[in-house]
């Protein structure tokens, strides 16, 4: 689908959808417990492909969006009957090969996108917990077989690549027979979204001993995870926020309390490249007014999500901005640098692609037919440099679904001049 964007300006109020990563991970705990409730989840084809896998693998859920009733499988996961398609999901794929290491084993492929991302590390970790972990194809890519179940013991995790790695052995030891330990080697790329797996873990009832360097995870475990509300999403919000701060508006986001989300960060590099903006945290309510922005260094080693975000306010922005450290971006549903490069680039950015980021000389932006690349966080913020250079179609729109369904629909509600139609 194309959506073709106008300049616009926005304003009122509106309310964030929730997070994704915490909806991930509440319906695997919950799956892996007894059950319970999940309050507020995303609904989005990311999050089904977590719900259609945790079926798989023996649990019942159901519901919508104001809540999922989940049955769980009380720490003992069924072996599943058929190959398990992820769709899209790299969290889904790369958590729900530890949790089938809890099983006789499976089979887990994904669309061309997820065929292309590495899982190498988490194949390796698998293996060296006693699972027989490893790609069809040989190139630590999925399709990935599953066989055997973990027991324990000790492995050397590679940091660099992906913190879900990290996330689904810390989801998938608690549950072994024995007791684990896991070392980082290399930076942890994308730290909170471990850290918030540690505190979900920590909620359900699992303890686990950590300095960031070294984990020991007690075997034998178990989960218990119900009436847990998940919190809104700062990714998704850093559109809002960014179409705002570029249009010069003001805006109301709502849902936004303080969480482990690293994409909290996007509140002070707004700060910072020159956005008026209070912020109740207790109310979660955000109040933004755009007014003219500065360039700004933004290390993403933390925030891969927000590369995309930052690439467009840093095209719009006086001076120059770098974004650093972001070379684990290229492992997402495609190359986030290269992508935002490219595309940015025909609407007449001056940017600079690095192996590790991006140089970026802000300016003026103008309307061009530019390509989403089949990645939601493209499309999105590709709608937001619209909203300034006017007259931009974007290809491969339909994306948006993977973490924010209704965005155009959100986006139009608030005054942006946006259609969705058939290419």
């Amino acid at each position: 689908m194309i959506a073709s964007v106008e300049r616009s300006l926005v304003s009122g109020e509106v309310a964030v959808p929730p997070s994704k990563s915490y909806t991930h991970r509440a319906i695997t705990i919950s799956a892996l417990g007894p059950g319970g409730s999940v309050k507020r989840p995303l609904i989005s084809a990311d999050t089904m492909a977590t719900i259609n896998t945790a079926e798989a693998f023996g649990a019942q859920i159901e519901g919508q969006e104001e809540e999922l009733s989940v049955i769980g499988v009380g720490g003992r996961p069924s072996t599943p009957e058929n190959v398990i398609d992820v769709d899209n999901s790299g969290t889904t794929l790369r958590i729900m090969s530890a949790v089938a290491a809890l099983t006789e084993g499976a089979i887990l492929t994904g669309d061309a996108s997820i065929r292309r991302r590495p899982n190498g590390p988490l194949l390796k970790s698998l293996c060296d917990l006693g699972a027989d972990a490893f790609s069809i194809k040989n190139n630590d890519c999925a399709p990935l077989v599953i066989r055997g179940r973990i027991h324990g013991g000790r492995t050397v995790l590679d940091g660099s690549v992906s913190s879900q790695f990290l996330s689904a052995l810390l989801i998938s030891c608690p549950l072994a027979d024995n007791d684990s330990k896991i070392e980082i080697s290399g930076e942890l790329k994308s730290r909170p979204y471990a850290e918030i797996t540690l505190e979900m873990l920590e909620v359900a009832g699992a303890k686990i001993e950590t300095d960031f360097r070294k984990f020991f995870i007690e075997g034998g475990q178990s989960y218990d995870l119900d009436g847990y509300t998940v919190p809104g999403d700062f990714s998704s919000a850093s559109y809002l926020l960014a179409a705002a701060a570029v249009t010069g508006s003001r805006l109301s986001v709502r849902g936004l309390r303080p969480s482990k989300q690293g994409d909290s960060a996007i509140v002070a590099i707004l700060k910072e490249m020159g956005a008026k903006i209070s912020w109740d945290r207790q109310e979660g309510k955000l109040e933004i007014e755009g007014r003219d922005l500065d360039g700004v260094e933004v290390d993403a080693s933390l925030t891969p999500d927000l590369v995309p975000t930052i690439a467009v306010l840093g095209a719009l922005a006086k001076g120059r901005t770098i974004i650093k450290n972001a070379e684990h971006v290229r492992h997402k549903e495609t190359d986030r640098l290269h992508a935002m490069a490219v595309e940015l680039s025909k609407m007449g950015a001056k940017i600079e692609e690095r192996p590790d980021g991006l140089v970026i000389e802000g300016g003026e932006l103008k309307g061009a037919q530019v390509c989403g690349h089949h990645d939601h966080r493209i499309v999105m913020a590709l709608t937001v440099a619209g909203l300034v250079a006017g007259k931009t179609r974007i290809e491969t729109a339909e994306s948006v679904s993977i973490s924010y369904p209704g965005f155009f629909e959100e986006m139009a509600r608030i005054g942006c001049n946006v259609e969705v139609h058939e290419e």
